[in-house]
């Protein structure tokens, strides 16, 4: 039967040839791309959407954050900034779909890698910077923190990010350094919201501090030092600017050829390159040991976490897992918090003994250190572990200067602390002789002894091999021995409990009371008690003994009044620095250091 080509095709037939029409017409254009659900991602973090396929119809994409729409079948897009945006997927004006998301600082820690032995850190820039320089500039002086910043990788450009308003920094997200297993340096990295600008910006800076950088078509650029070394490399990744910054060679041995100004390759930079570029998901963000010791520490404004391996030999004296600590900065003071790890307990679990010379001392020292220690857990920290190789070295090296340290170690209590005074009434006799500033004062240390024969056998013998003269007096239990020391008299008594030595001034018109007590009074109720070891410096009791000072022998009214007025203006020139302490203690499952350093008031 012939076919009858005029026909009217069925209502079906009619309606695939439409469609069929109109999809050619369009490119297929109007089929709706699946955008997913609302979500939230990370600023500079690439975002895919659409399809894979170049074959697949093209689509315009608006990302919502003011840059060019792109045509395309499927494309990845990252935001620069926080905030949220919506994506649409059109065909000429039309709209074929939509999604909004939700785009959130990316966390410092989630741009550095998971085997990170070492990480220091400012989590937000914004809020926790400005203070941090204002407190520095205070303590070491505006200029010399300037050099002293403007020589640090990054930071050049990340202060001038935040002093001039948006820039290609993110004040929002963060900032810090790392250290790799296989990385011979240190890494620096910074939160940008436009990698290329960053970049330019920080390879300008490197260029006017004299290095030489040499731009590479990926972006990336090798820096070549100033004053030879190893090559750095500065690149960009995922909304960060990262400067791995190799550690100098090793100084030649003499007789060795050195060439000038040498630029040694740095193979190894590139190495931190592939294993940023290879990081995904978390990063360091979720470390196990990170985030076990968070929850132990107050938070703050700089941020360390450290847990390099330990070798297996020295396990048994290196117990620790890591440490996590924290810096918070307030106005005129920073306050250390920090939590030291360990597989066992630290100081063999039994606090050391109370210092005597705390107990009873001179009131009034403007420095005290504490180090309350079992005997053979000290021994342990200085020697190594009983018949471990380290502690058979160091026997062996001591035995060849023709010292027996097994007895030496033995004679300790396990107690040793230290006083420092200040001695206003011969600091203005010298300073008015001599026209000219030196410290007076005196120091005090006192070990408790189980022992004393091999203390004082050692004490002898040294003063022997350094050729100083000494006086040596004897009564009964007790031995005192005399010498100078840098123009200082010293003198050094023991007895069968304890080993006492004073240097400097002789001590006189000081009340006498419980030290101790007063310091953790101050400080916190534990510190420079037993199992502590503790540290405190204060320059704010040394200016109260400078001003308190009425009358010297020897000097008048008005020059010491003058000698007054001088010195306490250059002091105060010198330094705001009030009073610093630091305290460790052995606690469960480790132990706790806290510190703190305040500044006089303005």
């Amino acid at each position: 039967m012939a076919s009858r080509p005029h026909a009217l095709p069925s209502p079906l037939r009619l309606l695939l040839l439409l469609a069929a029409v109109g999809l050619a017409a369009t490119g297929c254009r109007g089929v709706r791309p699946d955008l997913g659900p609302e979500r939230t991602l990370e600023a500079g973090v690439p975002e895919a959407f659409g399809a894979t396929s170049a074959k697949a119809p093209s689509v315009t994409w608006d990302f919502g954050d003011g840059t060019a729409p792109q045509t395309a079948p499927g494309v990845k897009h990252a935001w620069a900034t926080a905030g949220r945006y919506t994506v649409r997927a059109l065909d000429g004006e039309k709209e074929l779909a939509r999604v909004v998301l939700t785009v959130v600082p990316r966390p410092v820690l989630r741009a550095v890698p998971a085997d990170a032995q070492t990480v220091l850190w400012v989590p937000r820039l914004r809020g926790n910077v400005e203070g941090l320089v204002d407190f520095y500039e205070r303590l070491v002086g505006e200029a010399n923190a300037s050099r002293t910043l403007a020589d640090t990788p990054l930071v050049p450009l990340l202060l001038r990010g935040l002093a001039t308003g948006p820039s290609e920094v993110d004040p929002e997200e963060g900032f810090g350094f790392f250290i790799l297993p296989d990385f011979d340096g240190v890494v620096a990295l910074l939160g940008v919201t436009d990698s290329r600008a960053a970049l330019a910006a920080v390879a300008r800076e490197l260029r006017d501090a004299g290095h030489r950088v040499l731009p590479r078509e990926d972006g990336s650029a090798r820096v070549d030092p100033v004053d030879g070394g190893r090559s750095m490399l500065l690149f960009a990744d995922r909304g960060y600017v990262y400067l791995a910054v190799p550690d100098s060679p090793a100084a030649p041995e003499p007789g060795e050829t050195v060439k000038a100004l040498a630029v040694e390759e740095a193979p190894d930079v590139e190495l931190v390159r592939r294993q940023v570029e290879a990081l995904s998901g978390p990063g360091f963000s979720e470390n196990a040991l990170l985030g076990e010791l968070r929850g132990k520490v107050r938070d703050g404004s700089v941020l360390l976490f450290s847990a390099p391996p330990v070798p297996e030999a020295e396990k048994d004296d290196m117990p620790v897992r890591g440490f996590f600590g924290a810096l918070a900065v307030q106005a005129d003071q920073a306050e250390l918090d920090g939590f030291l790890s360990s597989s066992r307990p630290l100081l063999g679990g039994t606090p050391g003994p109370a210092s005597r010379l705390l107990g009873r001392a001179a009131v009034g020292p403007v420095a005290a250190a504490q180090l309350s220690v079992p005997p053979e857990e000290l021994a342990r920290l200085v020697f190594g572990s009983p018949d471990s190789p380290r502690r058979q070295r160091t026997l062996e090296r001591w035995r060849t200067q023709g010292l027996d340290a097994e007895p030496l170690l033995k004679a300790l209590r396990g107690d040793v602390a230290m006083l420092v005074y200040f001695d206003a009434a011969a600091f203005f006799q010298s300073f008015i002789r001599d026209q000219r500033p030196a410290p007076k004062g005196t120091v005090v240390m006192e070990a408790g002894l189980a022992s004393v024969q091999p203390v004082l056998q050692l004490i002898q013998k040294q003063l022997q091999d350094n050729g100083l003269a000494f006086q040596k007096e004897a009564q009964g239990s007790t031995t005192r021995l005399r010498t100078r020391l840098l123009e200082q008299p010293v003198s050094l008594t023991l007895t069968p409990e304890r080993a006492t030595l004073e240097a400097g001034e002789v001590l006189t018109g000081r009340d006498s009371g419980d030290v101790g007590a007063t310091l953790r009074t101050r400080f916190g109720a534990e510190a420079f008690g037993p199992g502590h070891l503790s540290l405190m410096v204060d320059m704010g009791r040394l200016r109260a003994d400078l001003a308190g000072a009425r009358a010297v022998p020897g000097v008048g009214a008005a020059q010491l009044l003058a000698s007054q007025v001088f010195v306490t203006a250059l002091l105060e020139r010198l330094t705001p620095f009030e009073y610093g302490f630091l305290d460790f203690a052995p606690v469960e499952g480790g132990g706790r250091l806290q510190g703190r350093v305040v500044l006089r008031e303005r």
